[in-house]
C-alpha cells in the first residue's frame, strides 16, 4: 500500500493519541469524517494498524525491576528451540522475546516485581527450559529513550 502525506499524518496522531475522536482526527489532518473514516479502515484493513491498546506504567503496578535477558542454548538437545519458544508462552514475566545475532540465541525482555521475583523466574523457570546452557542478565537502571511510536521520519512517503 502506498501512503501518503495524509496516510502519515493520520499514523502519527494516532500513535500519539490511539483514543482521539474521529471528529478531532479529521480536523487535524484536512479532512471530512467520512473521508478521514475511510482511510483508517484501509490502514486498519491493510494491517498497517494493527490494534490499539493502553501503555500502562509498570512502576505504578508494582512491576519495579526491568531486565534484558540473553539466552543462549545447547543445540545438542533435540527439539530446543522449539522447546523454548513454546515454554516463553507460559511466562507472563517475559514481554518480549526476540531471535538475536551474536553470541546468544534469543533476547528476552522480562518485568518483575522486585530481584527475588526475577530470581525465581530464571531459577525456577528459565533454567529449567531443556537446553538452556547460558543466561546473561542485563538489569535496567534507568531507560534513557523509550517509545512504542514508529517516528515519522521512518516512514515512507510517496
Amino acid at each position: 500500500m502506498q501512503l501518503d502525506t495524509i496516510d502519515l499524518n493520520i499514523l502519527t496522531l494516532l500513535q500519539q493519541n490511539g483514543r482521539i475522536s474521529n471528529q478531532d482526527l479529521a480536523e487535524q489532518v484536512f479532512l471530512s469524517p467520512s473521508s478521514c473514516l475511510r482511510r483508517v479502515r484501509i490502514l486498519e484493513e491493510e494491517g498497517i494498524i494493527s490494534r490499539y491498546s493502553a501503555l500502562l506504567n509498570p512502576e505504578k503496578l508494582g512491576l519495579e525491576l526491568d531486565v534484558f535477558v540473553q539466552v543462549t542454548m545447547r543445540r545438542d538437545v533435540e527439539s530446543w528451540h522449539e522447546n523454548f519458544m513454546q515454554a516463553l508462552q507460559n511466562y507472563p514475566e517475559v514481554v518480549g522475546s526476540y531471535i538475536i545475532t551474536g553470541d546468544a540465541n534469543y533476547l528476552l525482555r522480562v518485568k518483575a516485581r522486585n530481584l527475588k521475583h526475577y530470581s525465581a523466574f530464571v531459577l525456577e523457570k528459565l533454567y529449567k527450559i531443556p537446553g538452556v546452557q547460558d543466561i546473561r542478565s542485563n538489569i535496567v537502571l534507568q531507560a534513557i529513550k523509550e517509545t512504542y511510536e514508529l517516528p515519522r521520519e521512518l516512514l515512507r512517503d510517496s
